[in-house]
C-alpha cells in the first residue's frame, strides 16, 4: 500500500470517528430530560419523589395522557380484568363514576394481565367489551402491568411505602382500589371484594370530595 493511499485512509477515519463523537455529544444533550415533566409510559425508573402525577400513559387509544391533568380531582385507581370474577363490578364503578363526577371525582382503569391471565385480550378488544357490556365513561387505559419484574412505575409508586405510607403493598388480586385525594395522596385503599357501592368506599369518598 502506498504512502499516499494510506494516509487518505488515515484522513477520512479520523474525520469520520470525529463526526461520531460530535453526534453522539448532540444527542447526549438533547436527551436530557426536565425532572419535573411527566415520566412517559414504562420509560423511566420509579422514583421516592413520585407523586400519581408524576406519570404519562397512552389512554384505551393509543393517545398519551399525563395524570397531571386529574390534578385537584378525587381518584380512584383501579386494576381491571375483562375475565376476572369481579368484572361485574365494572356496573358499579360507572355507577360510583356518575355519581360523584360533577363534583370533582374519577375512576381511572388500568386493565392488566398479571392475576389469572384473566385480561388476554387487545386494548381495542377491552376497549369493545367494556362500551359494549358496561358501557364505561370513565377514563380508560392501555394494559400494562401492576405486579413482578416489569410493573409499570406508576404502580410502584401506589404500592411503595415511600409514596402510600400505611397503605402500601402488592396489588392482591384484579379491582384492587387506591383512593386519591385532590392532593395526589393515597388516603385509604379497597380489596378485590369491596364493591365500589360499598358505603366504606362511598365515605370515604364523599369525605375527600369536602
Amino acid at each position: 500500500m502506498s504512502i499516499k493511499r494510506y494516509s487518505s485512509w488515515f484522513f477520512r477515519g479520523t474525520v469520520w470517528m470525529f463526526c461520531m463523537v460530535l453526534l453522539g455529544c448532540s444527542a447526549g444533550t438533547e436527551s436530557n430530560h426536565d425532572p419535573a415533566a411527566p415520566k412517559a409510559d414504562g420509560l423511566q425508573q420509579f422514583d421516592s419523589t413520585d407523586t400519581i402525577y408524576s406519570f404519562k400513559l397512552k389512554d384505551i387509544d393509543g393517545r398519551p395522557v399525563a395524570l397531571s391533568r386529574y390534578e385537584g380531582k378525587v381518584l380512584l385507581v383501579v386494576n381491571v380484568a375483562s375475565e376476572c370474577r369481579f368484572t361485574h363490578q365494572y356496573a358499579n364503578l360507572q355507577r360510583l363514576y356518575m355519581k360523584y363526577r360533577d363534583r370533582g371525582f374519577v375512576v381511572l382503569g388500568f386493565p392488566t394481565n398479571d392475576f389469572g391471565r384473566q385480561e388476554p385480550g387487545t386494548d381495542a378488544e377491552i376497549k369493545e367489551f367494556v362500551t359494549d357490556q358496561y358501557n364505561i365513561m370513565f377514563p380508560m387505559f392501555s394494559k400494562i402491568s401492576a405486579k413482578g419484574k416489569d410493573i409499570h412505575p406508576l404502580y410502584q409508586c401506589l404500592t411503595s411505602p415511600q409514596t402510600s405510607g400505611a397503605f402500601a403493598g402488592p396489588v392482591t388480586w384484579n379491582f384492587n382500589k387506591f383512593l386519591i385525594d385532590k392532593d395526589g395522596t393515597t388516603i385509604a385503599r379497597f380489596g378485590s371484594e369491596i364493591d365500589p357501592l360499598d358505603p366504606q368506599v362511598t365515605a370515604a369518598i364523599e369525605a375527600a370530595l369536602q
